[in-house]
């Protein structure tokens, strides 16, 4: 019998069902955290007496020349390891012997396993929290470089108001900050150290959870051994915020895809970031933006792979959480490179200040200012909407805008509109008019700009 576990079976396991059951191929990538945790592992047995010093040292200098050897490549494992945990401790027994037997007291494979990944997933969302402060530092500088440039606000992607570039790229950075947040709780759920819940139901021989939480950095312990060896809560969690970030990145990155557009013209996107065409030579195709909008449906699908693996599990610890893995790991690559592209793809992105000012004429986007300056006048609200629609008809009928209109023509659209001053109904005009907390008016947004360098120095996720 080849494996740890297989002196109660009669016959060595089917081939095809060993390469099937091997998670080796996969949760290799956890080698690391593997060694970390047993080492930490074994420094709490020596603690509670139950590794004398001697055995401890042995112990600690056979994994760390194991991790040598696969950091390496020296150490290649197949999938009659079976999983990580098992050949790590299979070599450290084959290298010091019966010393290396003792390093699995008080532990399984279950809170073995839920630690590695736990591990994992701090150190890689400390890592992406920095790749998302870069991203929203860059929204920052740009915001504050196009506080003032003018373009047209859509709303069902049909003319609405005028905007500053500045304002529509603060929206953006409200939704990550959002994410931000989300993962910061996250990380703080994924805080906890799972060692010592071993297989289900804790263990009879005298450990120190604690002791082990304080040696690998976590900041408690979990709290129900049969919880803690069945919970994939946080990997959900993080694939839940991963989705929603992905949702976000593809929304801007569609936004590029159409402002990129001869139709648009609003922005330049930087050749470093296109593609041409393989026919057409003279094509300058998005295909970052359209990649990150392609991938999000990749991690939407891994979130929804997991939700559906989780939705039948009895307690405690079942094979189907090995599913867990994949979907995670590749989750974690997706986001972390699509943060870091579609950073550098912003940072050189070119605002076309003098083609979105052509667009500015088109759609009337100053008719709720002058409804709301008939509000000011003593007019109830629906019936100055009414008298301005009807002022639209007017300007379409005559080739007009609504900076054309005068009194004489107020009159005659309709009688109520007589001795009404026009107001300023520049772009410029309606952008500094609309001061409300929140608006487009470029003092606003200068005060949105400030509150996000505030927040991004406060956030910490250690």
């Amino acid at each position: 019998m080849k494996n740890l576990w297989s002196s109660r079976f009669k016959k060595e396991m089917n081939q095809m069902v060993e390469e099937f059951n091997a998670s080796i191929t996969f949760d290799k990538t956890l080698y690391r955290q593997d060694i970390r945790g047993s080492i930490a592992h074994a420094t709490m047995l020596q603690k509670m007496g139950h590794l004398s010093p001697h055995e401890l040292e042995a112990i600690v200098q056979g994994l760390s020349d194991i991790e040598k050897k696969i950091t390496s490549g020296e150490l290649i494992f197949t999938y009659k390891d079976e999983d990580i945990h098992m050949a790590i401790e299979s070599q450290l027994i084959k290298d010091i012997g019966d010393t290396g037997r003792k390093l699995h007291t008080a532990r399984s494979r279950n809170d073995q396993v839920i630690l590695d990944v736990r591990l994992y997933l701090k150190e890689e969302m400390e890592e992406i929290f920095e790749i998302l402060k870069g991203l929203l530092e860059t929204l920052l500088h740009q915001a504050e470089a196009t506080k003032e440039v003018l373009m047209p606000g859509f709303t069902h992607l049909q003319h609405a108001q005028p905007v500053t570039v500045g304002f529509h790229l603060m929206a953006y950075f409200q939704q990550f900050k959002r994410d931000l947040m989300r993962l910061q709780g996250c990380y703080e759920r994924t805080d906890e150290n799972p060692l010592g819940a071993c297989a289900l139901a804790g263990t009879t021989i005298p450990i120190d959870r604690q002791y082990t939480a304080e040696l690998l950095g976590f900041k408690t312990v979990t709290e129900n051994a049969m919880d803690t060896v069945s919970d994939r809560d946080f990997i959900v969690e993080f694939l839940s915020f991963s989705s929603l970030f992905m949702a976000h990145l593809s929304r801007i990155s569609e936004e590029f895809i159409l402002w990129n557009a001869q139709e648009f013209s609003f922005i330049e996107i930087d050749d470093g970031f296109c593609t041409g065409s393989s026919i057409m030579p003279q094509k300058k195709n998005p295909d970052i933006p359209e990649l990150i909008r392609g991938k999000t449906g990749r991690v939407y699908g891994h979130l929804m792979g997991l939700l559906t693996v989780l939705k039948g599990l009895p307690m405690a610890f079942n094979k189907d959480l090995q599913e867990d893995k994949e979907a995670l790991f590749d989750t974690v690559k997706t986001i972390k490179t699509s943060a870091i592209i579609f950073t550098e793809m912003l940072e050189n992105t070119a605002f076309k200040a003098p083609d979105m000012k052509k667009h500015m004429g088109k759609g009337f986007l100053q008719a709720t200012d002058l409804a709301e300056h008939l509000v000011l006048q003593g007019i109830p609200f629906r019936t100055c909407h009414e008298l301005v629609g009807k002022a639209v008809k007017y300007c379409e009928e005559h080739h007009l805008t609504l900076e054309d209109l005068s009194e004489e023509s107020l009159l005659l659209i309709d009688p109520r509109l007589s001795g009404i001053p026009l107001p300023d109904l520049s772009m410029e005009g309606s952008i500094e008019r609309r001061n409300s907390y929140g608006s487009t008016a470029p003092k606003d947004v200068e005060r949105q700009i400030a509150s996000g360098w505030a927040l991004l120095e406060s956030l910490t996720i250690i």
